[in-house]
């Protein structure tokens, strides 16, 4: 059972909203320093970076929360069908055509392509609209973190191996 590492993702979305802020609040807060001697470099930075922790904390919460994102077992596997919250499918690995590593940004995920394109169309609109983001960018609707999961790439990719035992292709 894969989940997601709430202490890995929140270190990347800090640094990644720490080096956004600073290089938004440096301009500014340059520009109000020269105006009134420095005191507002030390209003402006505090205030970008809130207005950038908000949101990243919201996201933060989203996607980590939510239950396991991916589950293997002989028989098949259970993988989320959203991002953010916890909606997952069953897939027997007789119904899955391939199993792929794509990286997107900063994030890399597990890919799972069934063999039927109609898997998972019943499971409603929300779901519909982020499986067809995630078709757009991963090629499938079906992915689970990688780098910013509880265990190692390496530890998931020997489970997907030894338990695909061959029903599919993985890479």
């Amino acid at each position: 059972m894969v989940r997601p590492s709430l202490r890995k993702r929140a270190l990347t979305l800090g640094l990644v909203t720490l080096a956004v802020g600073l290089v938004i609040a440096c301009p500014i807060g340059l520009a109000a320093s020269s105006e009134n001697g420095g005191a507002g470099l030390l209003l402006i930075v505090p205030v970008v970076m809130l207005v950038f922790a908000v949101p990243i904390g919201l996201q933060l919460w989203l996607v980590s929360s939510g239950g396991p994102v991916l589950a293997l077992g002989p028989a098949g596997l259970w993988i989320k069908t959203r991002p953010t919250r916890g909606q997952a499918i069953w897939l027997p690995w007789e119904a899955v055509e391939r199993v792929y590593v794509r990286r997107w940004g900063l994030e890399k995920v597990l890919c799972v392509k069934p063999r039927d394109p109609r898997v998972g169309s019943g499971l409603g609109a929300f779901t519909a609209l982020d499986s067809g983001m995630q078709q757009a960018f991963f090629g499938t609707g079906f992915t689970a973190t990688v780098n910013h999961a509880d265990r190692s790439e390496d530890e998931i990719m020997r489970a997907v191996v030894g338990y695909v035992a061959g029903r599919c292709r993985v890479g």
